[in-house]
Order: C-alpha cells, then structure tokens, then sequence
C-alpha cells in the first residue's frame, strides 16, 4: 500500500496549504488506513455507484485512490459535490494515463509475439487535460488539475505484479481474458520488461502518473471571471508590444 502512503502524505501537504480548517470531513476510499492517518475523523465511504453521502453535510470531500476504477467518473464527482457545502472542498487523487506505461509495452509486445493477438490487460487511464474537464462538468468552481508522476523500482517485473494485486489493481476489465495467461506470454512479457526497463542496478522500473483533481463548491466569495471586455488595461501594453488591426502584418 506504499501507494496510497504516499498519496496521503501529498494530500496532507496540499491541506496545509489551504487557508481553511476542515472540521467534517468524508473519504471515499476501500482503503481506509493510510488516509485516516491524515484524516482520522473522516466519514469512510466506500467507492460504490452511489456514495453514502448526505447532501450538504461535509466541507471536504475526498475520492481516495479509487475514481479511475468508476463507471460513472463524474456521476461520482456530482455525488461527492452535492455532499459539501458551500465554500467546501472537493479532492481526487487517481492513477493517470502514463500509469504502468512499461508493463503495457511489454504485455502488448509479448503478446503480439506469440498468440499474434492483443487482449485488454490494463486498465484505460484518462489524460490529465481530459480528467480536469470532469470537475467542470460536475458544477465545481476553481478546478485545478496537476500530475505526479511516481518512478518505482522492482527487483523484477514479477514483484510488480504481486504489488498490483495487493493493492487491489488487478486486471477487472469486463472484456478481459477469462483464463490464465499462458506461460510463453507471461515469459516473453518478463523478458521484455527486464531488456527494456532496467536500471543502472538491474532492478526494473514502474511509472505511476498521480492525477490530482481539486475543485470548490460554488460560493458567493469566492473569485469568479471578469466578463470579456471588462479588463481596465491592454494586454499589448502588458506585454510591450505593439498593437495591430486584425489582418495587418508586423
């Protein structure tokens, strides 16, 4: 679970960064631990179609390691949304699309070379810029989306595997193979991985894009936009340059 660890330990940074003291707090989360660490007081919920939120009951909100594995991403963004109250927080922390960039190489390549097919193996993963554009369509106000991406070494690919499992990211995929992996698949993917992913030490490394998504329940205190139009000074001026007529080379 050194994952979520240290995920929390980044939530607990941002938190103090914030100028607001979080007195109700709610986790969506299966895997309480590590961040009740953070949050100890915290309503667990857990990661279900519909969150056991009240409406309005809590100022922060937390989707813990777990909105990539939703049917439903921004259904359960509106859900943990309609459960603060204004001025309240909204925080996601979820795996990104370069996440296991390596072990998607190496499975797809494997196997490709020796059953001269591809089958789903991991999990689609939204990009950063598509993932920020679910707190707008959910109603948040203020959205910020920014990554971390995490490089861990293995000893071998295969103990990247058993973390997976560990950590419940296993493949759950509704089209995925219903049978064990062949061993020559299997084989040819470790190969691959340890040819093409090693370090100077001979372990092999892992990539794990950490996608943070924050965005405010709409309050009237908040900053909001200034109609287009309404700025008091030119940007050409700003900048100092020289301002052209639509059309006209410099």
């Amino acid at each position: 679970m050194f994952l979520h660890e240290d995920a929390a330990e980044e939530l607990h940074e941002r938190l103090n960064e914030v100028n607001k003291t979080f007195t109700r707090p709610a986790l969506i989360t299966p895997f309480a631990g590590p961040w009740q660490a953070v949050l100890p007081t915290a309503k667990v919920v857990q990661d279900s179609e519909v969150l056991a939120l009240e409406e309005g009951a809590h100022d922060l909100v937390v989707h813990a390691m777990c909105l990539h594995w939703a049917e439903d991403p921004v259904g359960q963004i509106v859900q943990a949304a309609r459960a603060l109250e204004p001025d309240g927080l909204f925080i996601a922390v979820m795996f990104g699309g370069q996440t296991l960039a390596e072990l998607r190489a190496a499975l797809a390549e494997a196997e490709v070379a020796v059953t001269g097919g591809l089958s789903p193996r991991v999990l689609p993963m939204g990009e950063i810029r598509d993932l920020g554009g679910l707190l707008q369509r959910a109603g948040l106000a203020l959205p910020v989306a920014d990554s971390v991406l995490r490089k861990v070494t293995y000893e071998n690919p295969l103990r990247l595997l058993a973390d997976l499992r560990a950590m419940g990211e296993a493949n759950a995929l509704a089209g995925r193979v219903r049978h064990f992996t062949r061993r020559a698949v299997l084989a040819q993917a470790m190969m691959h991985y340890a040819e093409h992913f090693a370090e100077a030490d001979g372990r092999v490394r892992a990539s794990f894009d950490m996608v943070w998504l924050t965005g405010w329940k709409p309050h009237e205190s908040q900053q909001k936009p200034l109609r287009p139009g309404a700025a008091s000074a030119r940007l050409a001026e700003a900048l100092g340059t020289c301002e052209l007529p639509t059309g006209e080379k410099p």
